[in-house]
């Protein structure tokens, strides 16, 4: 099968992209590198076609689309506090941008869209666990261009006949996220304080709970929405089904890493919901999703692999 990844030089689409390799696919990348690594590729560079470009360059995304089957729309400016500093191009390239996606994917005739959807949609309703037919409420303009994202892809299909699926991610983590950037997955920049032995920094009080989710797990979900059978137009939760407080969290990290570190707390991020939790019977019941790797392993996991990286970039600084 020919699959294009939007986004796949990013976190999540790179583990996507090695999955759709490790099985033998021809895999199409498309990224403009604004936040993906071209390294993330280096292992599988000569076994994909990377297009350098942006989804809201429609000829690159037309280009990106030839022969086509199935389409894995994960690129997106994907930061809370971001969208909230600057919502005008948080819209360009989350709304304008999968608008492109879509456009493209319809004229190339592919079998089926997969869109990186967000917990985000949900907003602050108070009730836990999350169930998708709960009514959308974002508080950041993130969550908005996510949910339009869902909105779009659904009337696809029922205009034109595009096939789509959304998956909303909660709070996906693990190995090649980012710990460099200030809008930065918190679990990414918890690690790399352990691993350098610097004081935690906390928005909020540490009681405010994630359903933290392993890439390892959103790749199955992913590759899961392009063949499951009688699911367009629906949309799909992609988590665990647990939470977990970023106390809790520090906690794991002490036990893992062999040190104690005392948190700073700050004054909460404009845009941060206080508690996220997966309802994922839809997605079980419907795509077969079963998350292998659980947060404590997944947490593990991802600690090991910020600190052999760390230690391969000391090894290149001292040649």
């Amino acid at each position: 099968m020919r699959y294009v990844v939007t986004g796949g030089a990013g976190f999540i689409g790179s583990n996507t992209v090695d999955e759709l390799v490790r099985r033998g696919h021809s895999v199409v990348v498309l990224d403009d590198l604004s936040s993906g690594k071209e390294d993330n590729l280096a292992e599988i560079r000569n076994k994909i076609t990377f297009i350098k470009g942006s989804i809201t360059d429609i000829e690159v995304v037309r280009k990106a689309m030839h022969e086509a089957e199935y389409v894995l729309h994960l690129a997106a400016r994907t930061s809370v506090p971001r969208s909230v500093k600057d919502p005008i191009e948080t819209n360009k390239i989350n709304i304008d941008g999968s608008l492109n996606v879509l456009v493209a994917a319809r004229d190339a005739k592919v079998k089926r869209v997969v869109f990186a959807a967000s917990s985000s949609a949900y907003g602050e309703t108070p009730t836990l666990p999350k169930v998708e037919t709960m009514p959308p409420a974002p508080i950041s303009p993130y969550g908005v261009t996510k949910f339009v994202g869902e909105l779009y892809a659904q009337t696809f299909g029922r205009c034109y006949g595009l096939e789509n699926v959304s998956l909303r991610y909660f709070n996906i983590f693990g190995p090649r996220q980012d710990p460099g950037s200030p809008y930065s997955g918190v679990l990414a920049k918890l690690c790399m304080c352990f691993l350098e032995e610097t004081q935690p920094v906390i928005f909020g009080d540490g009681e405010q709970s994630r359903d933290f989710t392993y890439v390892e797990n959103a790749v199955q979900a992913n590759l899961l929405a392009c063949e499951g059978p009688n699911v367009s137009g629906k949309t799909f939760n992609v988590g665990t089904g647990h939470r977990f407080t970023l106390n809790q969290t520090l906690e794991l990290l002490a036990k893992i890493s062999g040190k104690k570190l005392e948190a700073k707390y700050d004054a909460p991020r404009d845009g941060d919901i206080r508690d996220s939790q997966a309802d994922i019977t839809q997605a079980r019941e419907f795509l077969g999703y079963d998350p292998q790797v659980s947060f404590e392993e997944g947490l593990g996991r991802t600690f090991e692999w910020y600190r052999s990286t760390q230690i391969k970039v000391e090894a290149k600084t001292k040649e």
